[in-house]
């Protein structure tokens, strides 16, 4: 659902004077509050063992519970985004990140309690400590590697994913 439809009162003052700004923004016209939809961050890690192979984690939660994915999450407030995939590796996978390098980013779409919210997914090509003895934790139901013969784009449920796991197999080094 667009966030348009769904916030109909003014979250500032309770109006129902709360009326379309712009295709990205409703304005009350009781006091003047604009609210603005914009990108929420996220990260994403491509994590690749000796011998080449990505480790993947399979979502435990909707939204596309059960389809592939990459370690990650959302940035929290006051947190940069190499910060941010360091916890979430940490709570996913109960791993300690030893390097981490920012590789490129990609919108998205991500459906939560209804409301489509635009994001945008960094990824980052990530190191661990131990990769021998991970645990999933969190949101992943399970996590394991797999050759990049075998990886297959559309078993990914996130589009910026299965765009994002496309294009690492194109360049795997990245």
């Amino acid at each position: 659902m667009h966030f348009s439809l769904l916030f109909t009162h003014c979250p500032a003052c309770g109006s129902a004077k709360f009326v379309q700004n712009n295709q990205k923004s409703k304005r009350c016209e009781s006091c003047g509050f604009v609210f603005y939809m914009n990108a929420s961050a996220a990260v994403a890690a491509f994590i690749v063992n000796k011998a080449g192979d990505l480790l993947v984690c399979r979502r435990g939660k909707e939204p596309e519970k059960g389809t592939l994915d990459l370690p990650g999450g959302f940035v929290d407030d006051n947190e940069s985004a190499e910060q941010a995939v360091i916890r979430e590796i940490e709570e996913e996978l109960q791993a300690k990140v030893t390097e981490s390098r920012y590789v490129f980013s990609l919108p998205n779409r991500y459906k939560y309690s209804g409301l489509m919210i635009p994001t945008l997914d960094m990824f980052f090509a990530c190191k661990l400590e131990d990769i021998t003895n991970l645990k999933p934790s969190d949101d992943v139901a399970d996590c394991f590697f797999v050759p990049l013969n075998e990886l297959k784009p559309e078993l990914f449920g996130l589009e910026s994913i299965k765009k994002a796991v496309g294009m690492f197999l194109r360049t795997p080094n990245l």
